[in-house]
């Protein structure tokens, strides 16, 4: 009998995002243990930072273990109550948000010297900020709404910005450069809005973004899987928001019916085409690995326009990632499959650097 790879589940963490973190999860360990091939060990994160082991993928209980990452020579696990060490053979991220998906525990997860699944550190940082992202996609001839940058703690020239967004025309959304899941984002339509929105979004990061809207646009999505030059992007999804507006964080994740999916989109073939050639070459750009999502916005003359990639995209059963992929034809284990070798495969390459110096 193969002896089982130990895959580490981490979930929850420091983030707004922390709930859907752990529904993502669940999904995740309940068919990575499915399948046999794997021994599935539970790690959540708490809201404070604090790591414990649980027997089942949930939200804080009585019975977790309380354990410490040690970043020594090939790291792993402590647990202090048992005075153990764990060493799993490939730790699975399902973080969204800050410290998850930014490249802090990626980064922490190399000092460790360990296999995990997902971008690096680089293209993980990269891709969260919004505006960097823009920056690369744009260079690669991917299509960019305009924007402005406005920074906490740097004092802005008001009227510039107003005279700025009558030019560019309204309506604008202005949102956190780091974050991601429409928290802090609002939608202006008028010049009295505009600076109060700034201040909301910059409750939630250092630096906003003020871009200019689409007027009814379509929100497109595109999944991908792989690495390196061997990419693979899926058909393309859409959400639908039945009440009108945006799809704010209230839309996709608490009100019942908020926001309706449809994979695989109702798209003519050439704009499908486009999106998922600009999604393929951006996750390249990026030096993505493993798994992203790129969203798009599609205006009623067709325009399409690059809004984001999400490097570690929801993966519970009705998220869009998996439900991308199961619409092109492969099945949500098989993903999973694919992801932890990709993961094993990155860390072998990266073992195989030489560490001594030319010459």
């Amino acid at each position: 009998m193969t002896e089982q790879i130990k895959v580490a589940v981490l979930y929850g963490g420091k983030s707004t995002e922390h709930e859907v973190s752990v529904h993502s999860a669940q999904t995740v360990c309940r068919l990575l243990r499915a399948s046999g091939k794997y021994q599935v060990i539970a790690l959540f994160i708490s809201k404070e930072g604090y790591w414990f082991l649980q027997k089942e993928c949930s939200f804080r209980g009585p019975e977790d273990k309380p354990v410490t990452p040690v970043i020594l020579p090939q790291g792993g696990l402590f647990i202090p109550s048992t005075n153990t060490f764990l060493k799993p053979d490939v730790y699975f991220p399902v973080l969204h948000g800050t410290n998850g998906e930014d490249g802090t525990v990626q980064g922490l997860l190399e000092m460790m010297d360990a296999a995990y699944v997902g971008c690096g550190v680089v293209a993980s940082a990269m891709a969260m900020d919004k505006e960097v992202a823009k920056v690369l996609a744009r260079e690669a001839g991917i299509p960019v709404l305009p924007y402005q940058k406005i920074s906490r703690g740097v004092p802005y020239n008001k009227t510039a910005l107003e005279d700025w967004a009558c030019q560019t025309g309204y309506p604008l959304f202005v949102k956190p450069v780091r974050l991601g899941s429409s928290v802090g984002v609002t939608k202006v339509v008028a010049p009295e809005e505009l600076h109060r929105a700034v201040e909301f979004a910059l409750r939630f990061d250092t630096d906003a973004l003020v871009e200019k809207g689409v007027e009814n646009p379509r929100e497109v999505f595109c999944g991908l899987l792989g690495e390196g030059n061997v990419v693979h992007s899926s058909l393309c999804g859409e959400l639908k928001n039945p009440s009108g507006g945006f799809f704010d964080y209230q839309a996709k994740y608490i009100t019942q019916g908020g926001c309706e999916t449809r994979v695989p989109a109702d798209l003519p073939g050439q704009t499908q085409n486009d999106i998922r050639r600009f999604s393929e070459i951006i996750f390249k750009a990026l030096r993505g690995s493993g798994l992203a999502r790129a969203d798009f916005l599609v205006g009623q003359d067709g325009a399409v326009w690059f809004s984001e990639i999400n490097t570690l995209p929801g993966l519970s059963e009705t998220s869009l990632y998996p439900q991308l992929f199961e619409a092109s034809g492969a099945a949500y284990p098989q993903i999973l499959d694919r992801l932890i070798e990709i993961a094993l495969h990155t860390c072998e390459c990266r073992h195989g650097l030489s560490l001594e110096r030319a010459g």
